[in-house]
């Protein structure tokens, strides 16, 4: 069995809400205040908060405050142990097809010699 990794389920967590999605898709071009990732949400402004909160605390942002602004900035290192992650699942799945495949061509080769 793999080694349980039970940071990988916050990033999974912290990536499952649409609005956090759209946030880091915000981040993906640069920092952003928190006035200016909030202006295309219409939310209350603490509920804004509990998003920047969980993707803060999964590692994917980072902040800096300056004065009464906080500034948000995507943590593009954090995803390294997703795409880690699947890549082994990619890497499982591609050696069982290939065994799939095998087993497939040996029930062909068999059927045909009348085996």
């Amino acid at each position: 069995m793999a080694k349980y990794d039970s940071h990988l389920d916050q990033i999974f967590a912290a990536l499952a809400d649409p609005t956090r999605r759209a946030i880091m898709d915000r981040l993906s071009r640069g920092p952003a205040t928190t006035s200016e990732l909030a202006a295309p949400h219409d939310m209350a402004m603490p509920s804004l908060l509990g998003h920047l909160a969980k993707l803060e605390g999964a590692g994917l942002i980072t902040s800096t405050k300056s004065g009464r602004t906080r500034t948000y900035t995507r943590t593009d290192a954090a995803f390294m142990p997703v795409q880690n992650w699947l890549g082994q699942q990619s890497d499982l799945w591609t050696r069982r097809l290939d065994q799939l495949e095998d087993y497939a061509r040996q029930l062909a080769k068999d059927r045909a010699n009348g085996t």
